[in-house]
């Protein structure tokens, strides 16, 4: 099957409640490895806080570009893309893992998805004709859920 039979045949849905608890997953691993990072390995700040400062202070960047970036790009979903049943693929409607450069814009944009607990990402897939936030609209990129897939596979 070639890829423009692929993109006609390919439905993508908002999947908003899918899309935003795998985002809750992925970001409590994010941020509690991240505090727990703080805690351990930081030191007291003037705050009464503290502070991972030099190299230290690079790991939680490394470690979310890992569970974002790495997994999108080695496993073909994040975690919690993967719980829920959903898959970032190219616009295209090719199935295939997304490149570092795609996976890497679309999660460089989460902030902004994210503003007002969600309301940003749930406005854009909702007014979007592929239900794409702007981190997908920015990297050329859709969710898809897997079980779509594979029933266009078995065909």
């Amino acid at each position: 099957m070639n890829e423009t039979n692929l993109t006609t045949e390919i439905k993508t849905e908002p999947n908003i409640g899918n899309r935003f608890a795998a985002g809750i997953v992925d970001y409590i691993i994010i941020f509690g490895v991240t505090f727990f990072l703080v805690f351990t390995l930081g030191e007291p700040n003037d705050a009464g806080g503290y502070s991972l400062n030099g190299l230290p202070g690079l790991i939680p960047i490394v470690f979310w570009l890992i569970m974002t970036v790495g997994l999108e790009v080695g496993f073909g979903a994040t975690a919690g893309n993967y719980l829920v049943g959903l898959k970032p693929i190219p616009k295209s409607g090719t199935n295939r893992k997304l490149t570092f450069k795609e996976s890497f814009k679309r999660h460089l944009l989460d902030p902004i998805d994210m503003l007002f607990f969600g309301l940003v990402g749930i406005v854009t897939i909702k007014n979007t004709e592929l239900n794409q936030r702007v981190g997908d609209l920015w990297a050329k990129t859709i969710v898809v859920p897997i079980k779509s897939l594979s029933e266009i596979k078995m065909r």
